[in-house]
């Protein structure tokens, strides 16, 4: 309760300091929009429906891909982390992608897909398939050895070999690759919806631009900065608080 409290009184004092500096009239209206004004912005979009309609487009690409890029990473992670050819080969092809910006993608996207939805997911996809693959890999290096030779003394062998002992014993590292490529995503996400008019958050975003409506962009930013709170605090944060007492490491 008492964390509650203190983040409550943080962003209530942060929102009174934006109304504070806004009111003074440092900065422009146009640089430096009040809350009243990105509140008004914001409900005027529910309104009229705008805001429903690309926040629905946007979460429905986020989460097909990163749906496809969880599975795929952990997969993909766990298939080289065992193999030290696998390593050596596809590892250094992974840590050469994962430093690829994720927009570049995007152009080899529009040529493939064309402007479509697939190639908005295709480019969430490769933003964040990399960050879960990585964090498996290095969970998967890290796994003490005679959990695998006590496995193996038991008969475990194959996939059940992987799926009883090396994607549980991987699960820390996989918890907090699940966090990191969901910025990711976001990123992605954005950025490919930036790049071409279709409808989604931030088309939104660029509509505000082309309008200068600062109003606008801020409050499709804190619309966005909600949604990713909320998925911390709904999704990832009980995972990982789950995954760290089911493996002795709460530090409560």
């Amino acid at each position: 309760m008492k964390k509650v409290l203190e983040r409550i009184l943080f962003y209530a004092l942060l929102i009174a300091a934006w109304g504070l500096v806004a009111r003074a009239g440092f900065l422009p209206a146009r640089v430096l929009p009040s809350p009243r004004s990105v509140l008004l912005s914001l409900w005027g979009g529910f309104q009229d429906g705008s805001i429903p309609a690309a926040l629905f487009m946007s979460l429905k690409r986020i989460v097909i891909g990163y749906v496809v890029s969880v599975v795929g990473g952990i997969l993909m992670g766990a298939m080289i982390g065992r193999y030290a050819r696998a390593e050596n080969t596809f590892g250094s092809l992974i840590l050469g992608l994962q430093t690829l910006p994720s927009l570049c993608w995007m152009p080899a996207a529009l040529l493939w897909f064309g402007p479509t939805d697939a190639a908005i997911i295709f480019v969430v996809v490769m933003g964040s398939v990399f960050s879960i693959a990585i964090s498996t890999l290095d969970g998967v290096r890290n796994i003490p050895p005679r959990y695998l030779q006590a496995a193996r003394s038991m008969g475990s062998r194959g996939w059940h070999l992987y799926t009883d002992v090396i994607v549980p014993a991987t699960l820390p590292a996989i918890a907090q690759g699940l966090k990191q490529a969901w910025t990711f995503a976001w990123r992605s996400l954005l950025g490919g919806e930036l790049l071409f008019v279709t409808l989604g958050l931030g088309n939104l975003l660029q509509s505000g631009r082309q309008n200068n409506n600062i109003s606008l962009v801020a409050a499709v930013m804190v619309l966005i900065t909600l949604i990713g709170l909320g998925a911390d605090r709904l999704l990832f944060s009980p995972i990982e608080k789950h995954v760290r007492a089911r493996w002795g490491l709460d530090r409560n």
